[in-house]
């Protein structure tokens, strides 16, 4: 904070010419400060046998390094563990409900999981747990302080975005002070890194395209799959549809929701197509509190709503994690942000509900180009029209999809994400 305030002062007294230039002083001595800290934390690491590693986590369904933690696991240099960490951004209510479905969802799992609160206090990480690496799963103030990367400048970091970039926000998603000071920070593909490159004040110097763990799932043996949809009835389509929390008006920002357009339309076409169509539906964990706004729905008309998608006889919600569902679904309906990509990733028919004509505008290159491969809709109309394509069978986009899955979404060196993350990892303190 002393920092940012001491750039304004500065930027207001210096001319421009000059502050430049100081700034830039300031960012090259910021770097090799980072450095030197991370250099003296290499050091003293490479002296373990075992590396103890923490997984700050906050909201289950933005968890994308299960397969670089399944592969710690089986290590023996390595002890991940998960910690789960409050969301302080909507209230102590839903903070401690958050913190406690999070827990309890990876812990019956079996997963070496804590939580940060236990009985009135909360755990000192560096204290109790003593992690040598720490992997953050989002940038953004969200938690408490001692859960922030500031914490932990003598400690490796890294970091996988939490969801596949394709958004406007460059100095958001590429030039925080998170970004800068990370020690890893692993780009879902070339593109990314370049706009690190571009956007970041460290130019990138702290980038590794390993691909997105997020996705390892869909290229490689799936295994057992265990997701459930309602009905078992096979000669009904499976479709999901996933709305954004964007639903204030501040195009200027993000703005890609378009759920309080449809959010009945849903439920008149899960009713109209009940013999052929059953649905899930599946909204970003954040739209939950934006709708329990008075200014918006409360709590009681959000509550109501959400349990109605469970009660219908081919409908259901579903708040966590969604890999396999997308696995087993047919198609899927979304204004999302990450799903842009993600699903992609299986190959399937997927729309995209265009909340006004100039949403392409709030994406980046990338985004843009994933964009170019979805169906499109701005109206129920249009709404219909996909899911009656998805009846028939047809997919027009398929090809082209497949030829943009192999060129841009497969992770490089013919080995999973997660598999380039654990050896960037090695390669470097064994």
């Amino acid at each position: 904070m002393i920092y940012n305030i001491t750039k304004k002062v500065l930027h207001f007294l210096l001319p421009t010419g000059k502050y430049y230039k100081l700034r830039e002083y300031f960012v090259v001595l910021k770097q090799y400060q980072v450095q030197q800290r991370q250099k003296n934390a290499i050091s003293r690491i490479k002296k373990k046998e075992v590396l103890n590693v923490c997984f700050f986590l906050i909201h289950e369904s933005v968890w994308k390094y299960d397969g670089v933690y399944q592969l710690m696991l089986k290590d023996k240099r390595f002890n991940p563990i998960i910690v789960v960490c409050p969301y302080v951004v909507y209230g102590d209510e839903t903070m401690y409900k958050t913190l406690e479905s999070t827990y309890i969802s990876y812990e019956s799992k079996g997963y070496n999981i804590v939580n940060s609160y236990d009985n009135g206090v909360w755990l000192d990480v560096k204290l109790d747990l003593k992690p040598d690496i720490v992997f953050f799963t989002n940038p953004h103030d969200l938690t408490l302080p001692q859960y922030y990367i500031e914490n932990y400048k003598d400690i490796l970091t890294c970091y996988v975005p939490y969801n596949f970039g394709n958004t406007h926000l460059n100095k958001m998603m590429y030039n925080q002070n998170f970004h800068n000071v990370i020690w890893k920070l692993f780009a879902e593909t070339e593109i990314h890194k370049k706009y690190s490159i571009n956007y970041s004040d460290n130019n990138g110097r702290n980038v590794v395209v390993s691909g997105y763990p997020a996705t390892d799932i869909y290229f490689k043996d799936k295994g057992e799959i265990n997701f459930k949809w309602k009905s078992d009835k096979k000669e009904l389509k499976k479709v999901i549809w996933a709305p954004h929390h964007t639903i204030d008006d501040d195009v200027s920002f993000l703005s890609f929701s378009s759920f309080l357009m449809y959010y009945n339309v849903f439920f008149e076409l899960a009713e109209e197509y009940k013999d052929k169509i059953q649905f899930i539906f599946k909204p970003h964990p954040l739209l939950l509190n934006k709708l329990y706004s008075q200014d918006v729905w409360g709590k009681e008309k959000t509550g109501i709503y959400y349990e109605k998608w469970n009660n219908l006889e081919n409908g259901m919600l579903v708040l966590g994690r969604y890999e396999e569902m997308f696995i087993t679904s047919d198609a899927m309906i979304h204004d999302s942000g990450s799903f842009l990509i993600e699903y992609l990733c299986v190959n399937k028919p997927v729309l995209h509900t265009s909340r006004d004509k100039n949403v392409t505008d709030r994406m980046n290159s990338f985004g843009k180009m994933a964009y170019g491969h979805h169906y499109h809709a701005r109206s129920v109309k249009e709404i219909r029209s996909f899911l009656e394509m998805i009846l028939m069978g047809d997919d027009p986009l398929k090809t082209n999809r497949e030829a943009y899955i192999k060129e841009y979404l497969v992770p490089p060196n013919g080995k999973s994400a997660s598999e380039n993350i654990l050896e960037e990892i090695v390669s470097v303190l064994y």
